[in-house]
């Protein structure tokens, strides 16, 4: 990943773009990914929970294939073996899943492996075997009702310092709060509905949060 610019990760859930998450949110979905490789998106992660195994390596290994036109790279959320099956770039490890260095243990070299982490203390105990962190929640979300508190920025900037690894936030990240997550040191950004077609074509939405992240480094 280059580190020289903010680092971007769309991750996926089609029933956020057809809610009933078949057929039509699949084709939306891949859609979607081939806009976020045109528009030079960093990694997509792909998180789509209630797929049999077979349908899930199938779209993993067409939105890896998408992916070889651009630099993007494709990571599936927690399933290693189905990363692997399809051909992807690595896999996005949850909170509650089997740590870094052991999956380091099982994959090719070049395999990507990314965490998430709540805490300073997960943030420290994960860095090593990973690629990257994604840190959150770090603001008010609407997908995650039930959270009663958030990293906020300076809560981010721990982790931040914590590790030497590239940290990503995630949780209520809009182009207007990339300047503060910036701010806060970390690598880039990692969201959902962000990226929603809501929120206007991608390529835009890159742009302008790259832009967010320059100015704010230009600065400090």
């Amino acid at each position: 990943m280059d580190l020289d610019r903010a680092i971007v990760c769309l991750v996926t859930d089609r029933r956020k773009l057809v809610s009933d998450g078949g057929s039509e949110a699949r084709a939306a979905l891949v859609a979607l990914a081939g806009d976020a490789v045109a528009a030079g998106v960093d990694l997509i992660q792909v998180r789509e929970s209630g797929l049999e195994t077979a349908e899930l390596v199938d779209l993993v290994r067409e939105i890896a294939g998408i992916a070889r036109s651009g630099a993007t790279r494709v990571v599936v959320n927690d399933r290693v073996d189905v990363a692997l099956a399809a051909g992807a770039h690595g896999v996005h490890l949850r909170a509650d899943s089997i740590a870094p260095r052991l999956v380091r243990t099982m994959v090719p070299d070049d395999f990507l492996i990314g965490r998430s982490v709540h805490s300073v203390d997960e943030a420290r105990e994960h860095a090593a075997g990973a690629d990257y962190l994604i840190a959150g929640t770090v603001f008010p979300t609407s997908s995650k009702p039930s959270a009663t508190s958030w990293l906020g920025a300076s809560g981010l900037r721990a982790i931040v310092e914590a590790v030497r690894v590239p940290v990503l936030a995630i949780g209520g990240v809009t182009v207007d709060r990339a300047a503060e997550v910036a701010a806060a040191g970390a690598a880039g950004i990692a969201a959902i509905g962000l990226f929603l077609p809501a929120n206007g074509p991608v390529r835009l939405t890159v742009d302008a949060t790259r832009l967010q992240f320059d100015t704010s480094r230009s600065a400090s």
